[in-house]
């Protein structure tokens, strides 16, 4: 997915003379052809994030579509308080754009793990779009999309890849029906949820927008077991889920990377079991609940 946000960022650079991209120096030889025919318009800041998301405030704030990279940890993380500022506070919108997730740099150990990242955007005054795509081609048109309007977007992009691509899953589309509960997957999450759920009576959903969150959606599919799995933080979307279901009898079983800090490297397939997100431990989960 990084390639594509590159290759589809550069193709937006030379169509749309609005576009901006602002660095701090992830990806920076990725965009050395745009940054030799756009010096004006991509921006590298070197290593300080929380400057980057300044120069994205200030180039909103003239009417330029900027579009901000890094890895989660240190574009939401390190640099919250100037999204707060810089762009809620001051009402302009910029397209956030991560690599690395939760624990896809692993091997890089902590400091480039955020699975807080989504919990923290939902802090925001609100308005503010979520993708987390599943395939690249999901990737491409969500990140070209977010070029034609002003407001603030987060895509979080992952190492990680579904085998299908489903782009018109900005709002709960349902690939497989059941009777005894309905299983959420948001984004590289799918992949893991049809394999543990094969050969179980479940509804399976997918989407790859999560904000805003689909309740009309989940409402009309839902009964009253809901199963939602997310690649970040458990329980994020929780609440909507209970805000969307408020008038009807259910039980929620959230299940994402857990609050414990993992304190091991490993590979993201390594966290996956440690997280219990890998299919063998979803299957119990889920089976579980369902039956229980």
């Amino acid at each position: 997915m990084r390639e594509t946000f590159i290759d589809t960022t550069t193709a937006l650079l030379d169509d749309d003379p609005r576009t901006a991209v602002v660095l701090a120096d992830i990806s920076v030889d990725g965009f050395a052809p745009a940054v030799r025919r756009h010096p004006d318009r991509v921006v590298n800041v070197g290593i300080r994030e929380q400057l980057m998301l300044g120069v994205a405030g200030g180039l909103a704030l003239t009417g330029l579509r900027p579009y901000v990279h890094s890895y989660a940890p240190f574009l939401i993380d390190r640099a919250y308080e100037q999204i707060k500022l810089d762009l809620d506070h001051q009402g302009v919108g910029a397209v956030l754009v991560s690599i690395g997730g939760s624990y896809d740099a692993s091997a890089e150990g902590r400091t480039h793990q955020s699975p807080g990242d989504v919990a923290l955007i939902d802090t925001l005054n609100g308005g503010w779009t979520v993708h987390v795509p599943g395939h690249p081609d999901e990737a491409a048109v969500l990140l070209r999309t977010a070029a034609r309007h002003d407001d603030p977007v987060y895509a979080r992009l992952s190492g990680r890849a579904n085998a299908d691509a489903y782009p018109d899953a900005g709002t709960l589309r349902v690939l497989r029906r059941g009777a005894r509960a309905t299983v959420v997957a948001v984004g590289p999450m799918l992949d893991p949820v049809l394999a543990a759920t094969r050969g179980l009576d479940v509804t399976v959903a997918y989407t790859h927008t999560p904000r805003p969150f689909d309740a009309a959606g989940l409402r009309a599919i839902a009964g009253d077991r809901v199963v939602l799995v997310e690649p970040y933080l458990a329980g994020t979307s929780a609440r909507l889920v209970a805000a969307a279901l408020s008038d009807v009898p259910h039980r929620l079983l959230s299940l994402g990377v857990g609050r414990a800090e993992v304190r091991r490297y490993g590979s993201p397939a390594d966290h996956d079991r440690w997280h219990g997100l890998d299919p063998a431990s979803l299957r119990s989960r889920i089976g579980g609940f369902v039956n229980g």
